[in-house]
Order: structure tokens, then C-alpha cells, then sequence
């Protein structure tokens, strides 16, 4: 009867150990950034391209996660300011003030998303805090685990808006 038992909880115990591994996300490194959308020309940047861009010393950060608990400390960072990309863009636009209807959807490898609107970038300080990351604790993009690291370095939850494995940014305008 107790082998039994602990057959049952040795079972339960790797069932549920193999659940969690399957639940991980899986980033597949990326080797090149697409701005996609609503742009009059689809932008392609290599590692090589995003490297050649002005970099920027970071300070250190921590990120957290959604409980406010810190998960991650990214330190000795350079990067290439999200503005500086997206000024190479040509927004698909009749009249500027339209650009008001537009936001950027930064996805991962895995699908990950996440969203800034136009004026959050071009319009708040946020905008000012948003990086590709191309140096991290002295390593460079292509040795990086993801490659493409994207970090909003103003937000109070930061690991909410840290995209590992940037594959493409996609302009939208809301219909």
C-alpha cells in the first residue's frame, strides 16, 4: 500500500514538473527587426544595421514582474533608442495629425506582444526610455541568449514591456 502511494506522488510529482517545463516560453533568437505596417516602405534591420545606430550607456536595471517582485538585473547596458529606428520610417499617413491613430504592436519569436501608442512614444517621456538593447553584462546583441532585446527602462513594471526575441514591430492604425 505505501508503494502505491509513493508511486501515485512520485507520478503526480514528474507530471507536474513536465507541465511546468512545457508551460516555459520558448524565445527563438532573432536575427533581424521588420517594421511592418501602416508604412510606406517595410524596413528590415539586421544585428549588423542595429549596431551601427548611436548607442546610449544605460544604468542597470531591475525588472519586475507583475507582483512588483523583482525577477531579473540587466547590468552593463548600451543601447539604440526606439525613436532612432522609428525616425527612419515613413508613417503611412495623409495629414500628420492622423499619426494620433496609430500604435506599434512589438512582437517576439514566440508571439509575445506588446503595445505603445504613437503619442506614447513621440509624446511622454516614456518614448525617451525605450531601448534595443546591443550591449548587456559585456556582451554584444549577437551573443545576447535572445539577440534583440527590447526594454521600456521608465515603467514601474518593467518586465511587462521587456520583449526577448523582438522579431518585428507592426504599425497599426486604429480603424
Amino acid at each position: 500500500m505505501r508503494i502505491t502511494i509513493f508511486k501515485s506522488l512520485l507520478l503526480l510529482f514528474f507530471l507536474s514538473l513536465a507541465f511546468h517545463i512545457l508551460a516555459q516560453r520558448v524565445i527563438t533568437p532573432t536575427d533581424s527587426l521588420h517594421l511592418t505596417g501602416q508604412v510606406k516602405k517595410t524596413i528590415h534591420y539586421s544585428l549588423s544595421d542595429l549596431d551601427h545606430f548611436p548607442k546610449t550607456n544605460l544604468p542597470d536595471q531591475l525588472i519586475y514582474n507583475q507582483k512588483g517582485e523583482i525577477k531579473d538585473t540587466l547590468t552593463h547596458l548600451q543601447g539604440v533608442p526606439l525613436k532612432s529606428i522609428l525616425e527612419k520610417a515613413e508613417f503611412a499617413v495623409d495629414k500628420l495629425k492622423q499619426l494620433n491613430e496609430f500604435y506599434f504592436i512589438f512582437i517576439a519569436s514566440d508571439d509575445y506582444k506588446v503595445v505603445f501608442s504613437w503619442n506614447e512614444i513621440f509624446n511622454t517621456a516614456i518614448g525617451d526610455q525605450c531601448y534595443f538593447i546591443t550591449s548587456l553584462n559585456g556582451k554584444t546583441m549577437t551573443d545576447i541568449q535572445d539577440h534583440i532585446l527590447f526594454i521600456s527602462t521608465g515603467d514601474r513594471t518593467t518586465g511587462r514591456r521587456v520583449v526577448r526575441g523582438l522579431d518585428r514591430i507592426e504599425v497599426k492604425r486604429v480603424e
